[in-house]
């Protein structure tokens, strides 16, 4: 059985070299993503060039996604790290301001003070340490410690319930996307994207560029699962960053906004990835808890798109192995029903309805497959947000970055092919080339649509053919 969940894994030092690309590739993963909270721009150029000639060499399509680090809010640097008790007093103040107490940090978002109350918590390095703001300046808060822990340099800030007038993107922000269109990657994830607005801008971004990547927004604060409809709307895929947004949420309801956001992208028909602490453990250890089995099993089970890895393979001990997990668990759960909330999907156009047609009909037959010719891969987009209980889907598509792009659809295993100008020798191609690679065995159903106006053979025509 073919996996259909797709996988990203994050690359860093443990993973940098070709001999562990190619070992992750082999593994399983699908596309590899970038850092660039951490990455350097040539150690990025670096990689990206090694993932693209290991992908040539093993004839495997291999997908890029560049995340950019976004307009968090960050301690400055320290010395050592602070060591904070409860009850004590420490500074957030704007740099260049002197320090008015001995503990004080400097932060990175000179507005910070506007955009805060009295009362209001502040939560400081992933949660695990809590300041309540006493008293507000110019440039400068002063807070009572409530937990206690050990702050370091560059700590991230988080205001749970407060909407902070940051800007969608940073300075650091724009260079990255000028080295993603360099690169020509396949996908940008925006971080602590907002509402539909911040998705616009980075489109507009990248159509200065030139730069064709698809648009991954993170879904990490509360604001953005208010305007979480328009948000998905907006974007080409949707990433359930549960790090920041299980900061931002109360950790019960966590669950909840995740299986809401898988249910809206299925509702309007966007790839979905969940991301964070999938195989934290595997970080350390050469095996995972079972509760993060349970986690992975259950986002597979709730049909998302890709599931994604980043401690995990960036600087664990154990990155293929981490990788070989997720195969082996979505591969199971994938033989189970699964949640079913495409079921709910909007059907808007023709295009939908043709797509529906032949999923249906997929459906009803045994040992069947679907096959898509497709010029901009929206057909393909369509049958994999229908979600087909049986059949593969096959695409083909005679431009190499759209078959990146559809890398990231659940069940969709694209492949570079020039169309002939006859659509029948199309199809007997096709169907040859998967039978050659073991991907359809001879007298199977195979279902084929096509978005390619070629002749006869349009968007209103299914057709089936026996492999």
């Amino acid at each position: 059985m073919r996996r259909k969940t797709k996988i990203i894994a994050t690359l860093g030092p443990a993973t940098q070299a070709p001999a562990a690309i190619r070992a992750l590739i082999l593994a399983g993963v699908n596309i590899f993503r970038l850092n660039m909270s951490h990455a350097a721009h040539d150690w990025a150029r670096e990689v990206v060039a090694t993932i693209r000639s290991v992908a040539v060499e093993l004839q495997i399509n291999v997908a890029t996604l560049v995340d950019l680090q976004g307009p968090s809010i960050r301690t400055g640097d320290v010395e050592g790290k602070l060591t904070l008790t409860r009850g004590d007093v420490v500074e957030f103040r704007n740099a260049g301001l002197p320090a008015s107490i001995p503990l004080s940090v400097t932060t990175n978002y000179d507005k910070l003070h506007e955009d805060v109350s009295v009362g209001d918590v502040m939560l400081v390095d992933n949660g695990e340490i809590h300041v309540r703001i006493r008293n507000i300046e110019e440039g400068r808060l002063t807070c009572e410690v409530l937990t206690d822990g050990l702050m370091g340099s560059r700590r991230h800030i988080n205001l749970p319930g407060i909407r902070v007038n940051l800007p969608p993107l940073t300075d650091k922000d724009m260079l990255d996307i000028d080295l993603a269109a360099e690169l020509d990657v396949d996908f940008i994830a925006i971080s602590f994207v907002r509402d539909a607005g911040h998705i616009r801008t980075l489109r507009g971004q990248l159509q200065n560029r030139n730069c064709s990547a698809r648009i991954v927004s993170k879904i990490e604060d509360q604001e953005a699962v208010k305007h979480l409809s328009e948000i998905i709307e907006e974007s080409d895929a949707v990433m359930v960053a549960r790090g920041d947004l299980g900061i931002e949420v109360y950790l019960e309801e966590l669950p909840i906004v995740q299986r809401t956001i898988l249910k809206e992208c299925a509702r309007i028909g966007r790839k979905v990835i969940v991301a964070t602490h999938m195989l934290e453990s595997m970080i350390e250890n050469p095996v995972p808890t079972r509760a993060e089995v349970t986690d992975v099993a259950n986002a597979v089970y709730e049909q998302a798109d890709a599931v994604m890895v980043s401690g995990e393979t960036s600087v664990g001990h154990y990155p293929v192995k981490c990788i070989e997990v997720l195969d082996r668990i979505a591969t199971r759960m994938e033989r189970e029903p699964g949640a079913g909330f495409s079921r709910q999907i909007e059907l808007s156009n023709e295009k939908h309805f043709t797509v529906k047609s032949a999923v249906v009909l997929a459906n009803s037959l045994e040992n069947s497959i679907l096959v898509i010719f497709t010029a901009r891969g929206v057909l393909a987009n369509y049958a994999a947000h229908q979600r087909p209980e049986r059949a593969d889907i096959f695409a083909f598509c005679p431009d190499e970055k759209i078959v990146r792009a559809l890398l990231m659809n659940r069940g969709v295993t694209p492949f570079r092919m020039d169309f002939a100008s006859q659509p029948e020798e199309s199809i007997r191609i096709a169907i040859d080339f998967l039978k050659e690679k073991g991907l359809v065995e001879t007298g199977h159903p195979v279902v084929i649509v096509s978005d390619v106006l070629n002749r006869e053979f349009d968007t209103e025509a299914i057709l089936l053919r026996k492999a």
